[in-house]
């Protein structure tokens, strides 16, 4: 694929008290390129816990590919591409949500601890092209 239809990917988790921060790193790692930065932000929980914001943002056209790449491996993908009017919003963003637990293992699946947010080129910048552009993306990356 020469060119990637996206202008950028976020990937977010949280790292909670009761977890360990380099294993949810290393989850979060499982969809970015090696030695990329990782930002950190310090939250507390409504009881005071200790939270901490992993969050990456992928610009270059080569992290976003990779990161695509990465998602194109959820077994589901059929599923994901059959929901892309109802994963891509009127922003022309595509959400997408993914199982920390499979991730630390190395594996990508659907499932709750990791926010997968892409904003996909579309010009004029309108739902349908966004979809028909994720589309496309995805399912060539799949094959």
């Amino acid at each position: 694929m020469a060119s990637v239809p996206f202008h950028y990917v976020d990937l977010r988790t949280f790292c909670y008290a009761t977890e360990d921060e380099k294993r949810v790193e290393g989850a979060l790692r499982t969809f970015l390129p090696e030695e990329f930065e990782i930002e950190r932000v310090e939250s507390e929980g409504h009881l005071g816990d200790r939270i901490l914001v992993l969050s990456a943002r992928l610009e270059r056209a080569d992290d976003v590919r990779h990161a695509l790449s990465k998602l194109a491996e959820v077994p589901d993908l059929d599923d994901v591409l059959a929901e892309l009017d109802q994963r891509v919003d009127d922003n022309c963003a595509f959400y997408l949500t993914l199982d920390k637990q499979a991730a630390f293992r190395g594996d990508v699946e659907r499932g709750d601890g990791i926010t997968f947010r892409a904003k996909v080129e579309a010009y004029p910048a309108k739902k349908e092209t966004a979809v028909t552009n994720a589309r496309e993306t995805l399912t060539e990356l799949a094959e």
